[in-house]
């Protein structure tokens, strides 16, 4: 194995193409083979279901290279399960879960020059998505579909990486009650560019947005889940129908209460309540957990006590802890790793 050549603790959060894709088709009512190939491009038909309707679903998971060289995926299975879902809900056909394993351990031997080494702080970001290929004119769902997954090497999602960041609340909603918030598709995200460009004019990494019903309840920001710890150590995790089922809060909870022994308390959690609590942070795959300092509200700045130079004490603990995990510097409970190769 010969890793590129790169910069490896200063690539940044981009797409760079690597060396192999894979790619499979759903046609007259069934997934085929499925292969991997070297052409990253897409092509499309004009009026496919994709770019008339939107019906897209995506995933985001990592690969790591641990001391022993070996290279890894972090809970890859609940991947699965999650994309499986999202396609019901936006009427496309599910990829196989078991199906989706054998090719996540597909692409990332196809492209292991491009996982980052050990200690260098990076990954190999994962990106597996389905769409409608199949032409359509009247709303309704496609016939055709394609499965992909490519990868990316990535360092920190937010620049300064598990430094705070300053967040504001948007003006806008992220999802309609009962609508589709927890479903992790396109159409989801692409609601959230134009605040997000706000927002980072403004000079903020990221919005949070609240409930649409009555705006009084965290929901989560327009990339990550928020987590919460309060003036007695409890890990508070805000719960809501519209929030995404995030693996990395997921995991943050289990490691909290297992390894942290921590209480957890997973509810709905009123804006109201964030001046009452020392600190905050971001969680996803792309930040693993980013700390937040600072959360402004129109007029209204709540300076958390964790302060905007470095992250909380319980903050930083389930930073260390689940990336520990994710790197091989702490055992995993069962299941949570796959071993590629």
């Amino acid at each position: 194995m010969a890793k590129k050549n790169l910069d490896w603790g200063n690539i940044g959060f981009s797409y760079m193409p690597t060396d192999k894709r894979y790619v499979s088709n759903w046609k007259a009512g069934a997934w085929d083979d499925g292969a991997l190939i070297d052409d990253p491009n897409v092509t499309l038909n004009e009026s496919a279901g994709m770019l008339q309707y939107c019906q897209q679903v995506f995933e985001g998971l990592k690969a790591y290279t641990w001391e022993d060289g070996s290279v890894v995926c972090f809970r890859p299975d609940l991947n699965a399960e999650r994309i499986y879902n999202s396609a019901k809900r936006i009427e496309m056909p599910p990829f196989p879960k078991e199906k989706f394993l054998e090719a996540i351990d597909a692409v990332v031997k196809g492209n292991i020059d491009w996982v980052p080494p050990y200690g260098s702080g990076a990954s190999l970001y994962i990106r597996p998505y389905e769409f409608a290929t199949g032409v359509v004119i009247g709303v309704k769902p496609a016939d055709e579909y394609q499965f992909r997954i490519f990868t990316t090497p990535v360092g920190p999602y937010y620049k300064g990486g598990a430094n705070p960041i300053a967040i504001i609340v948007s003006d806008f909603d992220r999802a309609a009650p009962r609508g589709t918030g927890a479903v992790k598709a396109g159409l989801n995200y692409a609601m959230s560019l134009h605040s997000s460009v706000l927002a980072h004019s403004a000079g903020y990494a990221e919005n949070l947005y609240l409930d649409p019903a009555t705006r009084t309840y965290v929901e989560e920001t327009g990339g990550s889940n928020a987590i919460f710890v309060d003036e007695n150590n409890t890990l508070v995790v805000p719960k809501s129908p519209s929030i995404l089922p995030s693996i990395t809060r997921r995991s943050i909870v289990y490691v909290a209460e297992h390894y942290l022994h921590l209480k957890v308390d997973e509810r709905p959690v009123k804006f109201s309540e964030i001046k009452g609590f020392k600190e905050c942070g971001l969680c996803g795959t792309a930040a693993v957990i980013s700390p937040v300092g600072r959360i402004v509200n129109g007029d209204e700045v709540i300076n958390l006590p964790s302060g905007m130079d470095k992250a909380g004490e319980v903050i930083g603990e389930l930073y260390d802890t689940l990336t520990g995990i994710q790197t091989g510097k702490k055992e995993a409970p069962e299941g949570w790793i796959r071993h590629i190769c």
